[in-house]
């Protein structure tokens, strides 16, 4: 692997790699326990997509695996190393698949019939089904968040959201909920659009 791919070997150390291989080994192993690669033939993996919305938000990605069945359905399948989500975190774990579900509903004129997700680390499979509507109504709610953030831009105004990861965080000395002061906002990086948007929210 390091004489095909010299960077690798900066990734991992010699002292690593019996650890890493064992690791990877394992997920290996959860992943055949879950699905037989030989029962179906992916039609593409690591797909890079791309599309762009109306109000001008771009969507990218690169999706895992894009399975199409003989009678032509279309599965989205994404692999996740760690652990399945609980259920209050389900959804953030399923927005990131609408993504993907959206951008080919744009690029391909199809819904997929199953988006799915496989945990390695905890053996667990995560589906949901999409329908057309619901890809809609999320396509406007990604324009929306989309003009929030523009008008934000506009400011400066991007209000802290204290949470639990809050204490893996290196900021908290400039975070105004812990008592801190941000530093000077340097602009938005277009801030005409952001300026515009920002107007258009205001009337």
């Amino acid at each position: 692997m390091s004489a095909d791919s010299p960077d690798a070997a900066e990734l991992i150390t010699d002292e690593d790699l019996d650890g890493f291989l064992s690791e990877v080994g394992k997920l290996v192993q959860t992943y055949y326990s879950l699905e037989d690669p030989t029962r179906f033939d992916a039609q593409a993996c690591e797909v890079y997509v791309e599309t762009e919305l109306e109000n001008g938000v771009r969507l990218r990605g690169f999706v895992d695996r894009i399975d199409v069945a003989p009678t032509g359905e279309v599965r989205v399948v994404d692999y996740k190393t760690g652990k399945a989500p609980r259920e209050f975190t389900e959804s953030k774990a399923l927005f990131q698949m609408k993504f993907y579900a959206l951008v080919l509903l744009r690029t391909r004129k199809i819904v997929p019939a199953q988006l799915k997700l496989i945990y390695l680390a905890s053996g667990s499979i995560l589906t949901y089904t999409p329908d057309h509507d619901e890809l809609v109504r999320f396509e406007r709610t990604l324009s929306a968040i989309w003009k929030a953030i523009l008008a934000a831009g506009a400011t400066g105004d991007f209000r802290p959201k204290p949470g639990k990861l809050c204490d893996w965080c290196d900021h908290k000395a400039l975070c105004p909920s812990f008592g801190g002061t941000p530093p000077p906002y340097p602009g938005w990086p277009d801030l005409r659009d952001a300026e515009v948007v920002a107007a258009k929210e205001n009337t």
